[in-house]
């Protein structure tokens, strides 16, 4: 049993770290904020030259409130990363932590808030998005369903 769960557990630590940024390229287009105002959501470029770069912004009384620029990306160190840059906030490293057909997991565990950052495909229309993290000692999440857009300019 345990030779068992340590192949997994390596087999999961090489998917991770021999992960490419082709893998998420479910990720790119247009995706539209379920119940949030127009032009709420999130757009990502598809996979090219090693990056996926995407931007979200949050729309409340027609005004936006919140925006993000995001890059998914080799760190130096050859781990891939969700880079993220919100606004009126510095630029924080997200490592990958796992990766499937279906779902991807980013973790910076010394990081304030959010400690994790999830993505996770529901069909080719919907998309789950989730950040959460420890706030005062207890688990804190915030989830973001989005549904596939057409992308306007």
């Amino acid at each position: 049993m345990r030779t068992l769960l340590a192949a997994l557990l390596a087999s999961a630590c090489m998917q991770a770290g021999a992960a490419s940024v082709d893998q998420l390229g479910w990720l790119a287009g247009c995706w539209a904020s379920e119940g949030g105002e127009p032009g709420s959501g999130e757009q990502w470029m598809a996979p090219a030259g090693g990056t996926m770069l995407g931007t979200a912004r949050t729309v409340k009384g027609g005004k936006t409130v919140a925006w993000e620029f995001v890059q998914i990306r080799a760190l130096d160190d050859g781990r891939l990363a969700y880079v993220a840059k919100p606004h009126n906030q510095a630029e924080a490293a997200f490592p990958l932590r796992s990766v499937t057909e279906n779902e991807v997991v980013f973790e910076a565990p010394e990081h304030d808030f959010p400690q994790r950052i999830i993505y996770r495909r529901e069909g080719s229309e919907r998309l789950h998005a989730r950040i959460e993290g420890t706030v005062k000692g207890k688990l804190k999440g915030i989830d973001f369903p989005l549904r596939r857009t057409a992308c306007t300019q």
